[in-house]
């Protein structure tokens, strides 16, 4: 081939033998590929490193050990799990491996593959006078994607991502989101050479030696969770949006998205109600003169029913900065029930009855809609003030007679980290019969 063609090989490294805990690795590879030179790349299977490294544990069953290498689940069905494990990979299983080792033991991944990757790399460096790149290297499952291929978990003297941006393409056009993961190409590479039962734990790839460089880890393979938009699985992700969503206070002057609160809506409005009826409406209050306009007539009712039950002006003017929550937000919402679909029984405790029925479906539909916009990564405080003056609510947004507001509800970016939460038993709240 010409050599302006870019070209490279890869091949497989025989003659290694069974690794037990104490090895040195590097001494090893050394003896059986006395060839490598400067800019090989080596593609080291993670065992062999974990068994050198004495990561092999005893365990009454796999299931402990990936309890105990868990750091997050992050998805579950039946007995397979996601989970991001101690070396934040995600992963199934957390990396525990029953195969390849002796009955009753599992093996664990190396405790942190970057220094496994550095120690190798500096081993053949001391032993061979070449100066190579190593990636510590593990299968993975994809997200969308049908089976398995080979990733690096650890790195050393590999440039493991090449980022294109700002480049262009043969057509001129320019690159904006090209960041290729040369070090997960390298090690799938790797992959088909080594196999996964023939007993060939190392290959090297030969022939791209402008990837070997000083430095290089792994981990900035790892996407950040604030960029990660599928962190969670479907059933964790609810779990996530239920246990995590806050009462926030303080937002932000950053604007809402409009379609985020339409899409946190749709939610809302999937809640059970009775009789088939659906008995929310949400009013969208987008304008900064609409949120003024009603929290300005709201705010002159207040102080005038705070005046007739006698409180003082020093006492009304605490009360009125306490509720300023709404106008700190930058959106509001006010839901509304309407019960056109309540049936008439004629009978005071029956009809009570059928009301309550209704504002229970409405507070169904809230928390719908507030778990919804936590998923949208919204703050919210769901607020009772309109409940308190209805028909100043209804008038000043030109509401029907039949829609009751039940209180409003701030959206916003949440100015900091919300506050921990207590702790909750839930065993406080259960009783079994």
């Amino acid at each position: 081939m010409s050599g302006d063609v870019p070209s490279y090989g890869v091949r497989a490294v025989a003659g290694l033998p069974e690794v037990r805990p104490g090895d040195d690795l590097a001494r090893l590879i050394a003896a059986a590929a006395p060839e490598l030179r400067d800019g090989d790349v080596l593609l080291v299977t993670s065992k062999i490193v974990s068994k050198a490294e004495g990561r092999i544990v005893t365990a009454d069953s796999r299931e402990e050990a990936i309890d105990a290498e868990t750091v997050r689940v992050v998805a579950r069905r039946g007995p397979l799990r996601i989970v991001e494990n101690r070396q934040g990979l995600v992963m199934a299983a957390a990396g525990v491996d029953a195969s390849n080792t002796a009955a009753g033991t599992v093996l664990l991944l190396p405790e942190d593959p970057d220094a496994s990757a550095r120690a190798i790399r500096a081993g053949l460096r001391a032993a061979l006078s070449v100066d190579v790149g190593v990636l510590v290297t593990d299968t993975f499952g994809r997200p969308w994607r049908t089976g398995l291929t080979d990733v690096a978990i650890g790195a050393a003297g590999v440039r493991v991502l090449e980022d294109l941006r700002g480049n262009a393409d043969a057509h001129g056009n320019p690159l904006s989101a090209t960041v290729v993961a040369t070090a997960d190409e390298l090690a799938a590479a790797g992959d088909l050479v080594k196999g996964k039962a023939d007993g060939l734990p190392v290959a090297v790839v030969r022939g791209l030696g402008h990837l070997v460089a000083e430095g290089g880890s792994a981990r900035e393979l790892v996407r950040s969770p604030a960029d990660d938009m599928f962190r969670l699985g479907t059933s964790e992700a609810v779990r996530e949006a239920v246990t995590q969503r806050r009462t926030v206070r303080a937002f932000t002057a950053d604007p809402v998205d409009p379609g985020a609160v339409r899409r946190a809506v749709a939610a809302a409005v999937t809640a059970p109600a009775p009789h088939h009826t659906t008995p929310w409406r949400f009013v969208l209050l987008e304008s900064a003169s609409a949120r003024l306009e009603l929290l300005d007539a709201m705010r002159d009712a207040w102080i005038a029913d705070l005046r007739r039950d006698g409180k003082s002006e020093e006492s009304i003017a605490k009360r009125v900065r306490r509720g300023d929550v709404l106008r700190a937000a930058p959106y509001l919402v006010v839901p509304c029930l309407v019960t056109d679909g309540a049936h008439d029984y004629g009978h005071a405790r029956r009809d009570a009855a059928e009301r309550e029925m209704f504002v229970v479906a409405m507070g169904a539909g809230v928390q719908n809609f507030l778990v919804a916009l936590a998923g949208e990564r919204l703050g919210s405080a769901w607020v009772s003030s309109t409940m308190f003056c209805r028909d100043v609510v209804r008038e000043v947004l030109a509401l029907p007679e039949d829609w009751d507001p039940m209180g409003a509800v701030a959206v916003g970016h949440a100015a900091g980290a919300p506050r921990e939460r207590a702790e909750r038993d839930p065993a406080d709240f259960i009783e079994v019969r």
